[in-house]
């Protein structure tokens, strides 16, 4: 291709985003068409998956990284990265991404006891076919209607799981029913309900997923007074024997959330709103599943903060200000519970800069993409026509180099990895910088050794501004004063500063009095 019909474009970031762009264009199919150069401040790409290593090779991370057994596209690209990498797995610990990812279906919290202890909630997720980033069956699209029925499949299951075994009704399956004949059998629940049996509960739920295919030919006050039903009936039996039996307290809890959760489908009309989840958006999640039923002991529990935990859903980091939109939280339990391959955790075999972001630099620099570390973006300067558009990018040069690039990995026994400083070698006047302590990846290090513009039809045709949110009010300040959508996002949309440690032992998990298994843990007070 001649250099002049090349496309140029300038990607500022080294996270997530800025990485699958930066693979997206690059991909042997374009030829070489997009000629792309990355921006990045300090010495290494990953932005909060970023990790280091440090003293004895020990990895430094910011937090405990697992993916998720729905993250398809993510896979799918770590995937190809790995198969164009093509390592030799007898030099390398980690040559396939089957070495970087292994299941980990343990899964818990711990909530505190009425006595003050703290008490582990562990539970091992079963396996499901085929693995994340595996194409998908044609055709198969996941849709309200899907997630639904799988709910109140779900409630079946919660409930059946709560029926003494001597006690479990052989109810004939209901799916053959006419809808004359569900109502009926709804009008006689509804009459009788009071009385029931945890038996007649399930025959009341499969009654349910009979009706969920085609929920809009019955009257909605019908269905929304059925699941009441349900509701007070399992409340009824459930809860006084829940108090005494930690196992029961925990299913009906799980049972109860799926009951709000229905209720809050219906009376919302999810099912029709073209917009799906997003239409319940403007509540938060604990305060819409209240508002359709939930327990207060259900909506403390250290289950749903486990939800708010996993995205750190708290206003400005306060604990006690809960935050995660409803439509949000509810699309991320179906899509984690329902649609997972595999299993339905993954953990990283080495810190996430290991087994992500090195593998990724390296295909992208055989690729031919240049890397420009040591450059923090100050401003994105916009031109004075209309349309508006990107004049110039703006940049802090924190280091010079010696000179050619800069070489930014370490092997730690074979394998490729990020080190937790900067390699002070590579840099001109290196070891005065080291000396007195210059940060470059900490915000309120201000120190530059120059500064760099690139341009428009000089230097680049097209930008990807793959920095972070909380990054968007200092560097485009312009775009934000212009436009009151951007202005909206980052006065709406907000961030949350974490803090993590690390806590390096001798003795091994068993050796502390844990099980065999490890779980991914969270815990919340």
């Amino acid at each position: 291709m001649r250099e002049r019909d090349r496309i140029r474009v300038a990607i500022v970031g080294g996270g997530c985003a800025a990485m699958s762009a930066a693979f997206e264009l690059t991909r042997p199919e374009h030829a070489g068409r997009y000629q792309v150069v990355v921006y990045q401040v300090g010495w290494r790409l990953g932005g909060k998956g970023a990790s280091g290593r440090g003293a004895a090779g020990r990895i430094e991370e910011h937090g405990l990284h697992l993916w998720m057994g729905f993250y398809e596209n993510a896979f799918r690209l770590v995937r190809e990265c790995y198969a164009e990498l093509g390592r030799d797995p007898r030099i390398c610990p980690i040559a396939d991404w089957r070495d970087a990812f292994a299941p980990a279906p343990l899964v818990g919290v711990a909530e505190r006891a009425p006595d003050g202890r703290w008490v582990p909630w562990t539970g091992e997720i079963p396996a499901t076919p085929g693995l994340p980033g595996d194409p998908q069956p044609s055709g198969l699209r996941w849709s309200m209607a899907d997630y639904v029925a799988r709910v109140v499949a779900l409630l079946r299951t919660l409930l059946g799981s709560l029926e003494p075994a001597d006690e479990r009704s052989d109810a004939p399956a209901t799916n053959a029913l006419a809808p004359d004949a569900i109502l009926a059998r709804i009008g006689r629940f509804l009459r009788y309900g009071e009385v029931a049996t945890l038996a007649t509960l399930i025959e009341a739920v499969a009654l349910l997923e009979t009706m969920i295919g085609s929920l809009v030919r019955y009257p909605e006050n019908l269905v929304l007074r059925f699941l009441d039903a349900l509701a007070a009936n399992a409340r009824r039996q459930i809860v006084a024997r829940a108090e005494r039996d930690l196992p029961l307290r925990r299913l009906w809890t799980l049972a109860d959330l799926t009951l709000a959760t229905l209720r809050g489908i219906v009376r919302h009309h999810l099912l029709t709103d073209p917009r799906g989840f997003d239409a319940i958006d403007d509540y938060d999640c604990r305060d819409w599943l209240r508002m359709n039923g939930a327990s207060e002991p259900s909506l403390g529990s250290g289950y749903l903060r486990g939800l708010y935990d996993l995205g750190f859903s708290y206003e400005d980091g306060d604990p006690s200000r809960p935050r995660i939109a409803a439509g949000q939280a509810l699309r991320s339990m179906a899509r984690a519970f329902f649609t997972y391959r595999g299993s339905f955790f993954w953990r990283m075999q080495a810190g996430m800069g290991d087994v992500v972001f090195a593998p990724f630099y390296e295909v992208l620099a055989r690729r031919g993409v240049r890397f420009e570390f040591f450059h923090r973006l100050e401003n994105v300067r916009l031109g004075r026509g209309e349309p508006p558009y990107v004049e110039a990018l703006e940049f802090d040069v924190q280091a010079e180099l010696h000179g050619g690039a800069y070489r930014p990995l370490v092997d730690v026994g074979g394998l490729p990895c990020w080190p937790s400083a900067p390699d002070w070698t590579q840099l001109a006047d290196g070891e005065r910088l080291a000396r007195e302590g210059w940060s470059f990846e900490r915000h309120r290090d201000r120190r530059r050794v120059g500064t760099r513009t690139v341009r428009v039809i000089d230097d680049f045709d097209f930008v990807v501004l793959g920095v972070g949110l909380g990054a968007i009010p200092h560097v485009c300040k312009e775009i934000v004063a212009r436009d009151p959508r951007w202005r909206a996002m980052v006065e709406r949309v907000k961030t949350v500063a974490t803090q993590a440690f690390q806590v390096w032992m001798s003795a091994d998990m068993q050796e502390l009095g844990w099980s065999p298994s490890i779980p991914g843990l969270t815990c919340t007070t």
